[in-house]
C-alpha cells in the first residue's frame, strides 16, 4: 500500500492513488460532481455515485438482470447479484477456486479472493528476506518482529518499542524539566509524571495502599494497580506485557493533583455527573483557584 494519506493524523494507506484521492474528499468535505438535472442541488464526492443518483432518482432505470428459474423472475441491477442470488436455487456457491485440488465455492468474488491468498501466501517484501505469511496478520506482526527499526534517543542511545516511550524518556534530557508539584500543604515534592504524583498522594498523604502481592513471602503493597502490576514482573520474568484495562474515562489535572479518585460510573452516565463531582472534590480540598489555572 505505497499511497499514504498525508492529512494530519490520518496515515491510511491505500493500493491505488485514485483510491486515496477518493479518500482524501473524506477530509476536506469536497464534493466535486454535481447533478445537472432540473431543480437537483444535489452534490457527490466520485462520479460513480453521481451515476448512481442519475439512474435512481432521473433516469428511474428499472432493474435489467431477470432470475429464469421457474416461478421466481426477480430483477437485480447488476449480474453479480443476479449469481448470488441463483446460488440459492442451485446450493452451489457461484466463485470457485481454481487452485488444482481445492474446489472451495464462495457467494462473493471478494471471499474468494480472500480466499485464494491462502494458496498464494504473503511474500515479504523487504529485501534478502524469503518469508511467507499465510495470513495478513501474520506477515505484520513478521515485520513487526523482524524488520522494525530500532527507536534510538539522539542523546544517550537508548532504544525503545515505540516512538511514545521515546518521546516521554526524552524529557529527562530537557534542560527544564517539566514537573508537577504536590498540591498539599507543606509538602512541596515535585514529579516528572501525574502517574507518580497520583500515587505519591495516595501512598504518602492519604495512605492508601490497596493493591497487595500475593506471592508467596512477598506481601508487598501498592497504592496503583499499575505498579502492582509492574512489580509482579521481579517474580515471574517472562510476563513482560502488561494488559492493564482502563476503566475510567480521563481526567483533569486538577482532579489528579487533589488524590480524589472517582468512583466507576455505569453506562449511559453523562460527562456533566463526573465533571459535578470532581468540582465538588476541589471546593472540598480547597485547593486555590489560581494554582488549578497555573497547573493545567
Amino acid at each position: 500500500r505505497p499511497y499514504v494519506c498525508d492529512y494530519e493524523g490520518c496515515g491510511k494507506a491505500f493500493t491505488r492513488d485514485f483510491h486515496r484521492a477518493r479518500h482524501l474528499l473524506t477530509h476536506t468535505g469536497e464534493k466535486p460532481f454535481e447533478c445537472t438535472a432540473d431543480g437537483c442541488r444535489e452534490k457527490f464526492g466520485t462520479k460513480s455515485n453521481l451515476k448512481k443518483h442519475v439512474e435512481r432518482k432521473h433516469q428511474n432505470q428499472q432493474k435489467q438482470y431477470v432470475c429464469d428459474f421457474e416461478g421466481c423472475n426477480k430483477s437485480f441491477r447488476k449480474h453479480q447479484q443476479l449469481k448470488v442470488h441463483q446460488c440459492h436455487h442451485t446450493n452451489e456457491p457461484p466463485f470457485k477456486c481454481n487452485t488444482e485440488g481445492c474446489g472451495k465455492c464462495f457467494s462473493t468474488p471478494s471471499r474468494l479472493k480472500r480466499h485464494e491468498k491462502i494458496h498464494e501466501g504473503y511474500p515479504c517484501k523487504k529485501e534478502d528476506c524469503s518469508y511467507t505469511a499465510k495470513t495478513w496478520t501474520d506477515l505484520l506482526k513478521h515485520n513487526k518482529v523482524s524488520h522494525t527499526e530500532p527507536i534510538v534517543c539522539s542523546e544517550c542511545y537508548k532504544t525503545f518499542k515505540r516512538k511514545d516511550y521515546l518521546k516521554q524518556h526524552q524529557k529527562t534530557h530537557a534542560a527544564e524539566r517539566e514537573v508537577h508539584r504536590c498540591p498539599r500543604e507543606g509538602c512541596g515534592r515535585t514529579y516528572t509524571t501525574l502517574f507518580n504524583l497520583q500515587s505519591h498522594i495516595l501512598s504518602f498523604h492519604e495512605e492508601k495502599k490497596p493493591f497487595s502481592c500475593d506471592y508467596p513471602g512477598c506481601g508487598r503493597v501498592f497504592a496503583m494497580k499499575q505498579s502492582l502490576a509492574r512489580h509482579a514482573v521481579v517474580h515471574d520474568p517472562e510476563k513482560t506485557k502488561l494488559k492493564l484495562k482502563r476503566s475510567r474515562p480521563k481526567r483533569s489535572l486538577a482532579s489528579h493533583l487533589s488524590g480524589y479518585i472517582p468512583p466507576k460510573t455505569q453506562p449511559g452516565k453523562g460527562a456533566a455527573v463526573m465533571e459535578s463531582k470532581t468540582t465538588n472534590m476541589l471546593m472540598e480540598n480547597e485547593i486555590p483557584a489560581v494554582e488549578i489555572l497555573t497547573l493545567q
